[in-house]
């Protein structure tokens, strides 16, 4: 896919690793006075040019709120977000978002290259520029062959692939996902996987990954967040130095994969505690 995305970075040193988004301080509390539920509480983090972070902790601790509130789509209560040095008060432009129920973020009754194109109209790009994302994001995914079917016409997987597409047709800097293969059989989930660290390698793209799954987290990580407690804090920030490229079979076989997801997992488990 030709783009203006910076190359990939996350092979660099820590040293000359560039922070694409920082967050410093992140609050979120719905309602106010005695009835206010604070969720989330004073989260910091970054995520650096070109790396995959993924955050990860307890059912209900506040992962898609989180998510919500870097993409825009609700404000946080404190805190400040910033991208390549500059904050940011509402939806990033920069940004784009997969979530996880395919099912509903696609128009069943649009074909596949009219969903790619639904989000292109706020761009007011000519037809021509809109054809043409369309087909280098499909032909991304491999998806080529699907232009003209509708998602109910698709599997699971390919209705993922979809929105993903959707997602890398809008060319953003950073993509951010939530729970995006939750949704899926086991063995789509692992192509799905590789499609993620495949966009990252070939696109340069900085990816925000929200999951439950502490296997998935290891696997595609650079690092993994791991958040905990009520309201939310970061736990921790944990390395995560798996040789590149990863192999589904011979990366999960690792040593080093069985005592990082032992390490993540024992976390996650003191503070749901």
């Amino acid at each position: 896919m030709n783009s203006t995305i910076p190359t990939p970075t996350h092979a660099e040193s820590s040293e000359a690793a560039v922070a694409r988004l920082e967050v410093q301080g992140l609050a979120k509390t719905y309602g106010s006075g005695p009835k206010a539920v604070e969720v989330i509480e004073d989260l910091t983090f970054s995520v650096n040019a070109g790396e995959v972070v993924c955050i990860v902790g307890p059912s209900g601790v506040g992962k898609t709120t989180l998510l919500k509130c870097l993409a825009g789509l609700q404000p946080s209560s404190g805190g400040t977000m910033r991208i390549d040095g500059r904050k940011v008060s509402g939806p990033p432009p920069e940004m784009a978002l997969v979530f996880q129920d395919y099912s509903r973020s696609l128009m069943p009754w649009l074909t596949v290259e009219k969903n790619l194109q639904l989000p292109l109209r706020h761009l007011h790009l000519p037809a021509g520029e809109m054809r043409s994302r369309t087909k280098e994001a499909l032909e991304e995914v491999g998806l080529s062959h699907a232009a003209k079917r509708y998602p109910w016409q698709l599997s699971g997987g390919m209705q993922q692939r979809v929105a993903i597409a959707r997602a890398l047709a809008y060319r953003p800097e950073i993509l951010i996902m939530d729970e995006p293969f939750a949704s899926v059989d086991a063995q789509t989930r692992f192509e799905l996987e590789d499609l993620c660290l495949k966009i990252r390698d070939e696109l340069g793209m900085t990816i925000l990954l929200v999951t439950h799954d502490i296997d998935e987290a290891v696997y595609l990580s650079d690092r993994i967040v791991a958040i905990g407690n009520k309201p939310a804090r970061v736990l921790e920030i944990l390395p995560v130095e798996l040789p590149q490229p990863r192999d589904q079979i011979s990366t999960r076989a690792m040593p080093a994969f069985s005592g990082l997801r032992t390490e993540v997992l024992s976390l996650i488990r003191k503070s749901a505690a």
